[in-house]
């Protein structure tokens, strides 16, 4: 089996790619988050991927508090970008191959048409510049990598905002959601399905490669609430409001819609659609919630 480890192992992601390993023989797995590995320790770091043998590593881990990284900007790059040098480093010296997950918030949001691999990075708040100088520390290091971009992430697991919305939406009979901020959910079982198959067939992948991976389609997170309002049957108006009335200290992308155009002619793969997702998701959470009773 080939040994392979994953960063940030509690977070949504990581948590998909838990449930993917229950059923997979093909690699040794080792999931870490801080509490195990402390990724921005370079020594422990590099003394735990030669211990195992590491031969692939995914990177989950991130600061990823938007707010809370213009209050701690230095923690945020920490995380994001210091840690991410000494992961290139140790897997540099191990001959792993690196699989690093970012964000839309690298770009302004300012473009109107599909954010394309090579568009110039241009994050308008703390938390996108450290993904930013994550991924430029990347791209300048020797070691084989993957940058895989996505956004507005989801799943049953973890704080979310389809989460939120259910749960708000049980408790009030109208929320106030913005209208004027376009994007495409992702939802992370299907990021984790898209990762394993990068690294099956890594043998296709160029020394450096930048993917952009969310489903398919383009919404606002008003049109997302309320489609979650709908499944889930809940009486809750969905009030559409500008990003100017809506109460956050950090400047969000107005747009963040990635072309995925790259990815899907690479592995001939087709991406899921945001809806059909968000109905498998909320699947599984429903199935979640049934009481388990003893045979």
């Amino acid at each position: 089996m080939i040994p392979i480890l994953i960063t940030g192992s509690n977070g949504q992601l990581g948590t998909e790619l838990r449930k993917y390993s229950l059923l997979d023989t093909t690699f040794q797995w080792h999931f870490t988050d801080l509490d195990t590995l402390d990724i921005t320790n370079p020594e422990s770091l590099n003394g735990f991927i030669q211990e195992h043998q590491i031969q692939y590593c995914v990177n989950c881990a991130a600061y990823t508090a938007v707010d809370k990284a213009e209050d701690e900007p230095e923690l945020a790059h920490l995380v994001n970008a210091v840690a991410v040098k000494n992961l290139a480093d140790a897997c540099y010296k191990s001959n792993s191959l690196l699989v690093h997950i970012s964000t839309d918030y690298v770009f302004d949001g300012e473009h109107y048409k599909p954010y394309v691999e090579t568009d110039p990075m241009n994050p308008v708040s703390a938390y996108g510049k450290s993904k930013a100088d994550g991924e430029e520390i990347l791209q300048q290091h020797d070691c084989r990598s993957v940058i895989i971009r996505t956004s507005w992430l989801y799943s049953a697991t973890g704080n979310n905002f389809v989460k939120t919305m259910i749960r708000l939406g049980k408790e009030r009979s109208e929320l106030r959601v913005v209208a004027d901020q376009a994007g495409t959910p992702t939802w992370a079982a299907d990021l984790a399905s898209v990762i394993m198959y990068i690294l099956i067939n890594q043998q296709k992948l160029n020394r450096k490669e930048v993917f952009h991976y969310s489903n398919e389609g383009l919404i606002s997170w008003y049109d997302f609430a309320r489609t979650i309002m709908e499944l889930e049957q809940l009486n809750c108006s969905i009030i559409p409001i500008s990003s100017a009335e809506y109460p956050v200290r950090t400047k969000r992308p107005f747009y963040s819609v990635l072309d995925k155009s790259k990815y899907r002619n690479w592995s001939g793969e087709p991406i899921p659609y945001w809806k059909d997702s968000l109905i498998n998701c909320l699947t599984e959470l429903r199935q979640m919630a049934q009481p388990k009773t003893d045979l």
